[in-house]
């Protein structure tokens, strides 16, 4: 097996089984293990892939993208605290807009259920956990939708996000970074996300600490388009000091 061919092994394990470990590949692809962190260094190079300690994990794009049922299993605990603070932030606001992803779920499922609330929101998901929430009105959004996400897209949605003035929105991303903002691997994603940028008086961004410096297909804010920002403590102060001078609050739980 060449160089190329073994890279491409160790991308379709990552992406397969959501990470990678150098002591693992070495022993698959029987070379050392110095070769497998150079080449866990050179997908990094192209953007496939970010290191960790140990290991790597994919980098979602354009040509790959994990589905929710995915989402679901990993950082549980992490994406768990960072719904509850970023629920924490809702203040006065009667119009929400929830985000599609698993984050933004538990963003939802945490939100208070004992005052009046109206939720705008393109998951499926989000919209059966506050079905039966009494005082809870949720509008959920037309259009196509993803089977990977389980969300509306298209211009149906955005067409109704359009006519909305909203006082919160919940955004995910698949990447955030401070040179390229917020990304997403589909357009059609990245167009109701934008949308619902522009209807929002205040945005909060909610995501686990791997989404700090990956990059994906499609930008659709800048980081200081946000007021706070909440991630878990696996992303160094230091850089979370750096996200915090582009203009957000960057909350570490």
């Amino acid at each position: 097996m060449d160089t190329e061919e073994r890279r491409r092994g160790i991308l379709e394990t990552a992406r397969r089984d959501g990470s990678v470990d150098v002591n693992g590949l070495a022993d698959r692809f029987q070379v050392a293990k110095e070769t497998i962190r150079r080449d866990l260094h050179a997908l990094e190079e192209h953007g496939l892939v970010r290191r960790t300690h140990g290991g790597a994990y994919p980098v979602e794009s354009a040509g790959f993208e994990t589905t929710l049922a995915v989402r679901t299993t990993r950082h549980v605990p992490e994406k768990s605290r960072i719904a509850a603070a970023a629920a924490d932030l809702l203040g006065d606001a009667e119009t929400v807009f929830v985000d599609e992803g698993f984050t933004p779920q538990l963003v939802a499922e945490a939100l208070p259920q004992d005052r009046p609330l109206t939720v705008v929101t393109a998951s499926l998901a989000v919209a059966t956990v506050l079905a039966d929430a009494e005082k809870i009105s949720v509008l959920l959004l037309g259009g196509r939708v993803r089977g990977a996400t389980m969300a509306t897209v298209d211009h149906w949605a955005t067409r109704m996000l359009a006519d909305f003035v909203i006082d919160l929105a919940y955004v995910g991303a698949n990447g955030i970074s401070r040179e390229y903002g917020l990304t997403t691997p589909d357009p059609a994603v990245s167009e109701v996300k934008a949308r619902a940028m522009r209807s929002a008086r205040r945005r909060v961004f909610a995501g686990v600490h791997t989404k700090f410096g990956a990059v994906s297909f499609c930008r659709f804010a800048d980081v200081a388009d946000f007021e706070a920002i909440v991630t878990d403590s696996g992303l160094p102060s230091a850089e979370a000091q750096r996200y915090s001078l582009l203009g957000p609050h960057v909350i570490r739980v």
